[in-house]
């Protein structure tokens, strides 16, 4: 199992300052996830060229299962990582986008500005989440569970959590 963390930064990229927001999705994988898994890390800029390209890379080359992108998917104009997305995914799963508006709505009123997506490409699942840091932890909370299954369903590496921490997700026979 390869999962990849994406930060989308012009500004961590460049040095400018600290990326915060891949270490706290690290943070979190190693508090959730019990099975063996390897990290990927990037740290790049805003932009479609950027994050498409990578993104491809990670899937086509590297073959990871599962990408998680932090940062791009606000209004403003360097924020393109969904714009990037499209011309990414083979299938896009609008529901992990839907959720984490729905409960971040919950929190905050600007969470109506987000524009989070997830989908797969092959047998990678992406999906994206905010840039800041303690928006990732909750975010992920909020998702995780339909993130084993789905990378059954795609037939990417297996995952393992901390049923403690994330309820598994069943389906109905």
């Amino acid at each position: 199992m390869q999962i990849a963390i994406v930060t989308v930064s012009d500004r961590a990229s460049s040095g400018e300052y600290e990326d915060l927001s891949g270490p706290a999705i690290e943070a979190w994988l190693k508090e959730v996830v019990t099975s063996p898994y390897e990290t990927v890390k990037r740290v790049i800029p805003d932009g479609v060229a950027s994050v498409r390209d990578t993104l491809i890379a990670l899937c086509d080359e590297s073959a990871v299962d599962l990408i998680l992108t932090t940062g791009g998917t606000g209004p403003s104009p360097r924020d393109e990582t969904p714009e990037a997305m499209r011309e990414v995914l083979i299938k896009e799963l609008p529901g992990f986008g839907e959720q984490l508006r729905r409960a971040s709505l919950e929190q905050t009123p600007t969470a109506i500005l987000s524009r989070q997506t997830a989908g797969t490409r092959g047998k990678t699942l992406i999906i994206n989440l905010p840039g800041k840091p303690s928006s990732i932890r909750f975010s992920l909370d909020v998702i995780f569970a339909a993130v084993p299954y789905c990378l059954d369903l795609i037939g990417a590496g297996r995952i393992e959590t901390d049923p403690a921490r994330i309820k598994a997700f069943r389906p109905a026979q």
